[in-house]
């Protein structure tokens, strides 16, 4: 069961959770975890670090001096890898970090995180009807008690669905804002990263169903 509190936090109910969640192997599956949030990750890297190379770097055409008789070291450029300002050996150059995961690991993955999370009680339901929480400390208060325990409490994530946008999702954007250790998101942005990510989650009615909708495992014929 997930306990449902109302916008004062108090709770006015509680929820099934889908068996399939309770029962979901996450142990199992923790490989496919590790490779969506690599994944999530690496697919936000801008890979656009770049050196030059010893061809690259500008100068440095004639030798500094004459092969033999110095008592020193042959150079034939000043712009070899162990000059100053030569150029730099194996540096990064421009590329893309993005890799795949087929979908069927994907979905296993946030089966997995979402399955974590109901085991682990860290989920909890907002009910949004007549929600009219317009200041920070307002939230603030919901989630943590007060505006003073929000900069000491535990980092929470607030979702809800993308049809909330205009009303209820617009209005914890912007409330959410100032918040240290809370963020926002929607389901439709939601990752694995993100539910792993944070110790809470509070997740609106209408977020719940559309969780629970795409991704509840199937019930096995043991637990029913």
């Amino acid at each position: 069961m997930a306990q449902v509190i109302d916008a004062r936090g108090e709770t006015v109910g509680t929820e099934p959770v889908p068996s399939g969640f309770a029962a979901f192997d996450v142990k199992g599956e923790s490989n496919a975890m590790f490779r969506a949030v690599f994944r999530e990750l690496a697919n936000r890297r801008a890979g656009t670090a770049s050196t030059l190379r010893r061809d690259e770097v500008r100068g440095g055409g004639r030798k500094p001096w004459r092969q033999k008789g110095t008592g020193r070291a042959r150079q034939g450029s000043t712009r070899s890898p162990q000059w100053r300002h030569g150029g730099v050996v194996f540096g990064p150059k421009p590329r893309s970090y993005e890799t795949s995961l087929n979908k069927k690991e994907r979905r296993g993955a946030m089966q997995a995180a979402l399955a974590d999370r109901f085991q682990s009680d860290c989920i909890t339901l907002l009910a949004t009807d007549g929600f009219d929480l317009t200041k920070t400390r307002d939230l603030a208060a919901l989630l943590f008690g007060s505006a003073r325990a929000a900069k000491h409490g535990p980092r929470t994530l607030v979702v809800y669905a993308p049809g909330e946008l205009i009303g209820v999702g617009s209005m914890l954007e912007r409330i959410g804002a100032n918040l240290q250790n809370v963020g926002v998101t929607h389901t439709g942005a939601l990752d694995v990263k993100d539910v792993l990510g944070y110790a809470r989650l509070l997740l609106t009615s209408a977020a719940f169903e559309q969780l629970t909708v795409a991704f509840a495992p199937a019930p096995t014929p043991e637990n029913g």
